[in-house]
C-alpha cells in the first residue's frame, strides 16, 4: 500500500473515533438529561381551611384578694390557749379562746396573723388576727379606656400566677365600674376566680387575659403563610395538585392558627408546611397533616 493510502486511512480513522466520542458523549447527555429532568413533585405536608373559635384578647395585671376578710385586734394578756395560725377554722368553730369571750368564725376560712411595725409600741402588747375565705378569690383590674365599651358582665378570664406559670385559671368579671377613671383614663373591673383548692394564696399578683368577642371564623396554621411586605400570602392546592400562591387577609393569631377574614372557602386545601420546597404553580406531593 501506498505511503499516501496509508496515511488517509488513519486519517479516516481518527476522525471516526471523533466523532464516535462525540455521538456516545452526546447520546449519554442526553440520557441523564431526561432521566432527571423527570423529578417527582415534592412531598408537602397540606391542611383544609376549618373553621375555629377566635377571641379578641385584654391582658393585665391585678392582686388577689379573698372574697371575706375579718380582722380582730387582741391583746396578748388576754390569750388563754395558743392560736392555731394558717389553720383552716368552720363556721363556728372557736378561733380564740380570750379571758373575757371566745371568738367564734362567722364563716369557714384560714387563721392569719398581721403583726404591727416595730416602730409602734402596741405591737408589743397587741396582735391582729385575721379570718380570710379564700375560696373565691377577687382581682381588681383597670382596663385600658379604649377597650372599655367591650367589658362587659360574665366575659371569661384566663389567669396565671407566677407559683404555677403552666397552669391556666378561669374567671368572670363580675362587675365593672360606672364611668371612666379621669386620672387613669381607665374603666376599673372586678374579676372572679374559683380558689375552692387554695392554691392561689391572697395577695399574689397574677396575670389577667380577658377575652372578648369570641366568634368562629376560617382557620389556617400560621406556619402556612408568607408575608410580603403588608401583603399575606399562602399556597392554595387545585384538585391537579397545583399549588397556586394566593392572597388573603388574616385577623387575630390564637394558639398558633390565624383567622382569616378574606381568600378562602372552607374545606379548600392549603399547603401547611414546607413552604421553602415549592415553586408557583408546580406540582406537588400532598401529605396530610
Amino acid at each position: 500500500m501506498k505511503r499516501s493510502t496509508k496515511i488517509a486511512t488513519v486519517i479516516v480513522i481518527f476522525f471516526f473515533i471523533i466523532a464516535a466520542v462525540i455521538v456516545a458523549r452526546t447520546m449519554i447527555g442526553m440520557h441523564f438529561s431526561k432521566k432527571f429532568s423527570k423529578r417527582l413533585p415534592p412531598g408537602i405536608i397540606v391542611t383544609n381551611v376549618n373553621q375555629k373559635k377566635f377571641q379578641n384578647k385584654i391582658e393585665t395585671f391585678g392582686t388577689a384578694v379573698p372574697i371575706r376578710r375579718k380582722a380582730y385586734n387582741i391583746e396578748k394578756f388576754e390569750i388563754i390557749s395558743p392560736i392555731k395560725f394558717n389553720q383552716k377554722v368552720k363556721k363556728g368553730e372557736l378561733i380564740a379562746k380570750l379571758k373575757t369571750r371566745n371568738i367564734i368564725a362567722p364563716f369557714n376560712g384560714v387563721i392569719g396573723k398581721r403583726n404591727f411595725s416595730d416602730d409602734i409600741e402596741v405591737s408589743e402588747s397587741s396582735i391582729v388576727i385575721n379570718l380570710e375565705d379564700s375560696s373565691i378569690l377577687y382581682v381588681d383590674v383597670d382596663i385600658p379606656e379604649i377597650y372599655s365599651r367591650f367589658i362587659t358582665n360574665e366575659l371569661s378570664a384566663d389567669i396565671k400566677f407566677p407559683g404555677n406559670n403552666k397552669k391556666v385559671y378561669k374567671g368572670i368579671v363580675v362587675s365593672t365600674a360606672s364611668k371612666i377613671n379621669t386620672e387613669k383614663r381607665s374603666l376599673a373591673a372586678r374579676i372572679s376566680l374559683d380558689n375552692s383548692n387554695l392554691e392561689i394564696l391572697p395577695g399574689s399578683l397574677l396575670e389577667i387575659t380577658i377575652n372578648y368577642n369570641e366568634r368562629s371564623s376560617l382557620s389556617i396554621p400560621d406556619t402556612s403563610v408568607i408575608l410580603e411586605g403588608n401583603k399575606v400570602y399562602i399556597y392554595k392546592v387545585s384538585q391537579d395538585n397545583l399549588a397556586r400562591k394566593t392572597k388573603i387577609e388574616i385577623g387575630t393569631r390564637n394558639d398558633g392558627f390565624l383567622e382569616v377574614t378574606s381568600g378562602l372557602n372552607e374545606g379548600e386545601t392549603i399547603v401547611a408546611e414546607g413552604l421553602k420546597k415549592i415553586r408557583p404553580n408546580g406540582k406537588i406531593k400532598p401529605i396530610n397533616k
